[in-house]
């Protein structure tokens, strides 16, 4: 495993690696994330491999910008796109419809996404110069401990990734906040850094109803 600092330089390292297949850990907003081209099955199969987690659980994705939501869904309905516009980006975890270009190894199987874009620069700007989606799981085993600092990410995965982005300690804390916007009534997934209680304002601002949980 190579370790490098975090900066838009070496951002542009990580996007090569994540194009030729390889896997890349790097700073969030909350923890360390494992990343890889969301469209190469291959590259979504070492991931599974890497942290020891079953295929049929699905793997989050992180985007440059709204533009890339086309690649991954469909049109978002009223309720996800003004939860969009208002938290992002940032902790907010939006559960969408699976474009079929999306690999269904991504999604354990399921016809249904979980799409975020982040606030930290770094894994915006890898999905941004790779022009693809971002893998946007946690940077450890499955159920080890949480990937705050990079030694966590090299103590847990070192052996297995190809680059660590250095970017010191992340703030840890809760991770995001998941809402299921396939239904007709948004579902409140999980409560994460964004409280349910901006959610379901947000969404009465736009008569989307009452979020169920």
């Amino acid at each position: 495993m190579e370790r490098i600092p975090d900066n838009p330089e070496n951002r542009a390292e990580a996007a090569n690696v994540v194009r030729r297949g390889g896997l890349v850990a790097y700073p969030t907003d909350t923890l360390y994330g494992l990343g890889a081209d969301a469209f190469n099955a291959r590259a979504v199969a070492k991931v599974f491999t890497a942290k020891q987690r079953e295929a049929d659980i699905g793997l989050p994705l992180l985007l440059a910008g709204s533009d890339q939501l086309a690649d991954v869904t469909g049109r978002l309905p009223a309720a996800g796109s003004a939860l969009a516009e208002r938290f992002w980006p940032g902790a907010l975890t939006l559960v969408v419809r699976r474009a079929v270009r999306v690999p269904v190894s991504v999604t354990g199987g399921a016809n249904t996404v979980a799409v975020r874009i982040p606030g930290h620069p770094a894994p915006r700007a890898i999905a941004r110069l790779t022009g693809v989606p971002l893998i946007g799981t946690s940077a450890n085993l499955h159920g080890g401990p949480s990937p705050v600092s990079p030694d966590d990410v090299a103590e847990q995965l070192g052996d297995v990734i190809d680059l660590l982005l250095d970017g010191g300690p992340c703030e840890g804390g809760e991770g995001s906040t998941i809402v299921d916007v396939t239904v007709e009534q948004p579902a409140l997934v999980r409560e994460g850094s964004i409280p349910f209680g901006d959610i379901e304002r947000a969404l009465e601002k736009v008569g989307a109803g009452e979020a169920t949980e």
